[in-house]
């Protein structure tokens, strides 16, 4: 308690604002979620870079979030502080063949000034719905493409200090990174795209967009996809293929139209998606023995 009290103390005379009790559910795609107890967005990355250190310090528990698109948080809350790089890092700037984009600018975002400037190779994040840090850490991608193919150079924030990663030094995966084992901080990516012809990169996107519309539950809270992608099978397929399409929990739903989303159908609580995921990967490895595997970030208790 005494840490905690020293905490807030310090960071109100830094001018920090903290949020006591801030409601998750407003911070993530799912809608769900209990409280946060303490809950920042800094304005700049050098306050980011100072609360860490502060909380560190202290020994306190804190977790950074973007947009939320990809976090499933607990009923219970969370019982320490969340950072949220939100509206103060949303920045995007273009110069020639390259955007720089804060993290918590949306991928949508950058991908809206790529077209903007006539450049391509942006169009498949068109359509993520997550922010640059979170997309950066997990190398977030979409038909055919992944951000390591784009991304030369990531500011982020290790251990409270800032610092620069060529994108060889991210050794980036599917749907993993240096930045996310490590537990760094995206704080800013850097893009290299080429020069197009306008016209065929909106007509792309439009084409992207309308598949996604097409075969995605997009009217409904989820995370996106919720496992990842097996090596040799199709998430969506072994699910469908196990007889779960439509099934429920709750207000959790196995999305009808693409039975890869779990969907918050209405009124869902964390409990009722955490409970979904488990039973999803329990008959998925019974039926055909692959075990499937989240994408979606746990945040808090859900024993």
């Amino acid at each position: 308690m005494e840490n905690i009290e020293n905490a807030l103390n310090a960071l109100s005379l830094k001018g920090t604002a903290v949020k006591k009790d801030e409601p998750m559910s407003l911070h993530t795609t799912f809608k769900t979620g209990g409280a946060a107890s303490f809950f920042i967005e800094p304005s700049s990355a050098e306050e980011t870079a100072e609360t860490v250190k502060l909380l560190k310090g202290l020994n306190l528990p804190y977790v950074i979030i973007g947009n939320g698109s990809n976090l499933l948080v607990s009923d219970k809350g969370y019982n320490g502080f969340v950072i949220k790089l939100g509206k103060s890092f949303s920045e995007i700037s273009v110069s020639g063949d390259t955007i720089t984009a804060e993290a918590g600018a949306s991928l949508s975002g950058v991908a809206a000034a790529a077209l903007r400037e006539g450049l391509e190779g942006f169009e498949f994040a068109a359509g993520i719905p997550g922010s640059v840090g979170g997309g950066v850490c997990m190398n977030a991608g979409a038909y055919g493409g992944e951000l390591k193919d784009v991304i030369t150079k990531v500011t982020a924030l290790d251990d409270g200090e800032i610092i620069t990663l060529e994108n060889k030094d991210c050794n980036f995966g599917y749907r993993t990174s240096r930045i996310m084992q490590e537990g760094m901080i995206v704080l800013k990516a850097e893009f290299k795209l080429t020069f197009g012809d306008r016209a065929l990169i909106s007509e792309k996107m439009n084409d992207l967009a309308k598949r996604r519309s097409d075969k995605q539950p997009l009217n409904y809270p989820s995370a996106g996809s919720t496992f990842k992608r097996p090596e040799g099978y199709f998430a969506g397929k072994l699910i469908e293929d196990t007889g779960l399409r439509g099934f429920s929990i709750g207000g959790a739903q196995v999305s009808e139209k693409h039975c890869g989303f779990i969907i918050n159908k209405g009124g869902a609580a964390s409990s009722d998606i955490y409970s979904l995921i488990c039973e999803v990967q329990r008959r998925v490895f019974d039926k055909f023995g692959v075990e499937l595997q989240r994408e979606v970030r746990l945040i808090g208790d859900f024993d």
